[in-house]
């Protein structure tokens, strides 16, 4: 990986919680870091260990700057050679998947509901949510960055999740879908 795992860490349920963060936001904030090692259950959480195996090293960094929000997620230890369609979700992982909720959206789709999540093309897309597929090398290890044109104010995600899909399923007037969730990391986001 190009950069290293922060080593200062708050073990919870055998996975990291990291944060560093600084005073209000300038023209660069300084990167809000979460990271965590997958286990069944705690901060960082594998719902399937074949797919994404127990011990897999996960991490976000996120730093906002002039009206956009850049987030880079890392995966070390997944499963070598594999594509994963990884978003923000809005509450934090739970014993299930979808306790995570659904994708985060900086402009919220009124249409939706928690039966029903968004699917609607005008919300349910990469500059209204945060989209960070990525594919791992021969290693296991992989790397997504993304930047949206938002920053986070009264509220924020509350986790990243891993889902099933090599690659988040879109196409024109169609939004974007990721099949099931294999993993989540509780997340610290502003």
């Amino acid at each position: 990986m190009p950069r290293p795992f922060v080593r200062l860490a708050l073990l919870v349920g055998g996975a990291a919680l990291v944060a560093s963060c600084s005073g209000p936001p300038a023209a660069a904030a300084s990167p809000l870091v979460t990271q965590g090692v997958l286990a069944p259950s705690g901060p960082a959480v594998t719902y399937d260990p074949v797919a994404a195996p127990e011990g897999a090293r996960v991490a976000v960094e996120v730093t906002a700057h002039r009206g956009a929000t850049t987030a880079t997620f890392r995966v070390e230890g997944m499963v070598p050679g594999r594509g994963y369609a990884v978003h923000a979700h809005v509450r934090p992982c739970g014993p299930s998947g979808a306790d995570a909720g659904p994708h985060y959206q900086d402009r919220i789709d009124p249409a939706a509901t928690p039966a029903k999540p968004s699917s609607d093309p005008a919300y349910a897309n990469p500059r209204n949510e945060i989209w960070l597929d990525l594919r791992t090398d021969a290693a296991g290890d992989g790397t997504a960055t993304t930047t949206v044109p938002f920053v986070f104010t009264d509220r924020a995600p509350g986790s990243v999740v891993v889902h099933e899909k090599e690659m988040t399923a879109t196409a024109h007037g169609q939004a974007g879908t990721a099949g099931g969730r294999l993993a989540c990391l509780t997340s610290v986001w502003r």
